[in-house]
């Protein structure tokens, strides 16, 4: 995925084909290296709270928050 800054036209690749195994591997340390802070502290939170099964199903939604993140402050998607 790509997305643009509309401010400075910047244009940056946030998300490749191995995000959900980097996501499963780091946990939390994924979302921190991402700039994703809300998500770093949910995903170690509930991996605590649920003994780290949370850890299994956060991979999975690695695409879609990573996309919402960007959305949300204002980035486009570029689409090739």
């Amino acid at each position: 995925m790509k997305f643009k800054n509309p401010t400075n036209d910047y244009i940056e690749e946030v998300s490749d084909g191995f995000s959900w195994l980097w996501c499963f591997l780091f946990g939390p340390i994924y979302w921190a290296v991402k700039g994703v802070w809300r998500h770093a502290v949910v995903h170690l939170a509930l991996a605590v709270i649920t003994f780290g099964a949370a850890h299994f199903v956060y991979p999975f939604y690695t695409y879609k928050i990573i996309r919402n993140h960007y959305n949300r402050i204002g980035w486009t998607e570029i689409k090739f």
